[in-house]
């Protein structure tokens, strides 16, 4: 098996669990497990859903190195608090961050600054060339209101060989179809958004990085299988099962809708810090009807 391979199919953005505003890293060892007896493929540590840029770097260090013990090399893991509009800063962290156990990196796009493309060109090259790992590109514009252009993105990919792949959160399928289609052999495309994952994977992407599959690993990682393996009939029938609760996950901020979902189900608490707050009392009740509507409290069907 090559070495991209083992990222093919589901990434999970694992949530960072709070007890009493400190990490709960019982509710982590709960929450790895769960996702990796799910029958995902690998582990994304400490993304946008795990509150990265409300950790100090103790925490950040911390929480990495308890995920690297109980995960015991079960799952390939990418670590993934690298974003900033300081490329000087960011390079620094990258250069001083011990990344020997994690098989990857994950950056995301200058966030607030709105560069051009060949200033995020060359950000990223910057990145590549500090990493002593892979670097996944995560093109978000919504949360950095900045998008990266697919030409710029087969630019780097193209120019540097340290580039593992792009999670793609654009919903931009032209885009998307665009890279697949233009892409390296090497170089890989996940779906950033739970909700396109599946006609995302119908374009002939490799993978997606869910939140959603913190709480249903089995159902969304199933999904992603079912494409990878040509069976859309069943992808399909799991995409829409799970369509409707995806944007009840995101109505109050992200992770507030998945830790709802998590606390209900017994994983961990909902709660998160500030200045995000913990999901409301009606979201809720409204995520959890829905839930139950899907039915994905019961066992999935083969």
């Amino acid at each position: 098996m090559s070495k991209n391979n083992r990222f093919r199919g589901t990434g999970v953005a694992v949530v960072t669990p709070f007890r009493q505003g400190e990490v709960d890293y019982a509710g982590l060892t709960t929450v790895l497990n769960h996702i990796i007896d799910g029958g995902i493929e690998f582990i994304v540590c400490l993304g946008t859903t795990g509150e990265a840029t409300a950790l100090s770097s103790e925490e950040t260090t911390a929480i990495l190195s308890h995920t690297i013990e109980v995960n015991a090399g079960r799952l390939p893991i990418v670590f993934g608090p690298f974003g900033s509009n300081n490329t000087l800063e960011l390079v620094g962290k990258i250069k001083s961050s011990d990344l020997s156990r994690v098989d990857a990196i994950m950056a995301s796009s200058p966030a607030y600054v709105k560069p051009t493309q060949e200033g995020i060109y060359q950000h990223y090259m910057r990145i590549a060339d500090a990493s002593s790992k892979p670097v996944i590109i995560y093109n978000v514009p919504s949360r950095t209101a900045s998008k990266i252009s697919y030409e710029t993105i087969l630019r780097l990919a193209e120019t540097h060989p340290n580039f593992l792949g792009v999670k793609e959160a654009t919903a931009d399928f032209f885009a998307i179809g665009k890279l697949i289609k233009h892409r390296p052999e090497h170089f890989m495309v996940w779906s950033g958004d739970d909700y396109t994952a599946f006609p995302t994977m119908a374009l002939g992407a490799d993978g997606a990085i869910s939140v959603i599959g913190n709480a249903y690993p089995y159902h969304f990682s199933e999904m992603i299988r079912a494409a990878l393996r040509g069976d859309f009939v069943r992808g399909a029938e799991l995409h829409l099962q799970m369509l409707d609760i995806h944007p009840l996950l995101y109505t109050e901020g992200n992770p507030t809708g998945i830790k709802g979902a998590m606390e209900d189900i017994g994983l961990c608490s909902k709660e998160v810090r500030l200045p995000l707050t913990p999901l409301s009392e009606g979201a809720n009740e409204q995520l959890l009807e829905e839930i139950k509507k899907a039915k994905l409290d019961l066992p999935i069907n083969s």
